[in-house]
């Protein structure tokens, strides 16, 4: 059966944390129920397990979200035309082809038939439909804009998939480049040089420093290779374990932004996200500090989190949201004053369109000048190291050449 940890508040509004085991996640919600409970957050256990860390989860998370943004489409389409929400779902049920998004669908409409809403039935999978699908999805079926609602997701989810295809189509020819790199280091250090050095130390000539410290290295590495794997995991758990808490995801995600090079990219990708994100919510009708609430959720970084959190009180208490953001350092001045200028003119979301198209050009430039700046001196370190090899393994072997010519 499975586990699902929840978030839930009682009447008196204290908030508690748990894990209970149910067939299904509306199964779970009617056990907090009958404690009389209201569930803010529940998800599976497997799904949270799977956060940030390498799982297969993770790695067909692209396909989900491109199956997520076609259903999005083609639902908005059928409803924009007048179709019935459940007869486009049905539509949608039949066309699927993914046989673990074909009953999530189903589920969805059974649900929709027994007098639940849309948003309902999709809060019930979080890990195929986030909370700004959710959001929205509930402003357009109370506001009756729901056709609407799901072009503006699908617009969105669209140009979010582009933005982040960009930033993976920048690190991932540096990553690949590393991995091989390091494979080949590793190879030359367990199989090339203790040959090599066998027939060195054979030949009974004094061996030079810098060859016995490649050869110790060299035998280190064979003979307790599992304690670099052990070293390895360890060092994975400690950093997964430090994440997990406030403080060292914050210090994490200040220290991401404050890289060279890559930082910016960062950085850009969050400001157009957040710019993005925030204008979709705003044409879907949901009032600003709601909106400001979801977005905080998904902003992927601790730091912007934080500032939006700010940005969000500052609108309740009646003041701009432009200062937190600036005080952040996250988003730069030009940005913020963009940003002010759309409040003051009442033209946020326009803005906002904006600053997201423009970011998007110049993650266009970041993505270039990394691919022409990291590959580089990836290739430069890579070459000294094999150089440093190459050099401790041949000084030797033309010393005894030399002697012999002698």
């Amino acid at each position: 059966m499975p586990t699902f940890e929840y978030i839930a508040l009682d009447r008196a509004g204290k908030q508690s944390r748990g894990t209970l085991a149910a067939e299904s996640a509306s199964a779970a919600r009617r056990q907090l129920r009958d404690r009389r409970l209201h569930a803010t957050k529940l998800r599976p256990v497997s799904e949270l397990a799977g956060q940030g860390g390498f799982s297969l989860g993770n790695i067909f998370r692209g396909k989900r979200r491109r199956l997520v943004l076609e259903f999005t489409r083609q639902l908005a389409t059928m409803i924009q035309a007048e179709v019935k929400l459940t007869e486009a779902l049905g539509v949608l049920i039949s066309q699927a082809e993914d046989e673990k998004f074909s009953p999530i669908i189903q589920n969805i409409r059974d649900q929709v038939l027994s007098g639940e809403t849309l948003a309902d039935g999709l809060k019930e999978y979080p890990g195929w439909f986030d909370s700004i699908y959710v959001a929205m999805v509930k402003v357009g079926e109370v506001t009756g804009n729901l056709g609407r609602s799901l072009q503006l997701l699908g617009d969105y989810m669209g140009k979010s998939q582009r933005l982040e295809a960009k930033v993976k189509s920048a690190l991932m020819y540096p990553l690949i480049l590393i991995c091989i790199s390091l494979l080949v280091i590793v190879l030359l250090m367990t199989v090339i040089v203790p040959k090599i050095t066998k027939i060195i130390v054979q030949s009974g000539k004094e061996i030079p420093g810098i060859t016995q410290f490649l050869m110790d290295f060299s035998d280190l590495l064979v003979g307790y290779w599992w304690l670099f794997i052990l070293g390895g995991v360890g060092l994975a758990w400690l950093v997964r374990q430090t994440l997990s808490r406030p403080a060292g995801r914050l210090a994490f995600d200040r220290f991401n932004l404050r890289l060279p090079v890559i930082g910016e990219l960062i950085r850009q990708t969050i400001v157009a996200r957040f710019t993005s994100t925030l204008s979709a919510l705003i044409r879907s009708g949901m009032p600003m500090a709601d909106s400001l609430q979801v977005v905080s959720e998904v902003t992927g970084n601790s730091v912007m989190a934080h500032a939006v959190r700010l940005a969000r009180e500052r609108i309740i208490a009646g003041a701009d949201i432009a200062t937190p953001l600036r005080e952040s350092n996250v988003i730069g001045p030009a940005v913020a004053h963009m940003i002010t200028v759309g409040e003051r003119t009442g033209e946020l979301e326009a803005m906002l369109l904006t600053i997201a198209a423009s970011i998007e050009e110049d993650t266009d430039i970041t993505v270039q000048r990394i691919s022409s700046t990291i590959e580089p001196i990836i290739i430069v370190f890579i070459a000294v190291i094999v150089g440093f090899i190459c050099i401790a393994t041949l000084m030797p072997i033309l010393q005894v050449a030399n002697l012999s010519g002698a």
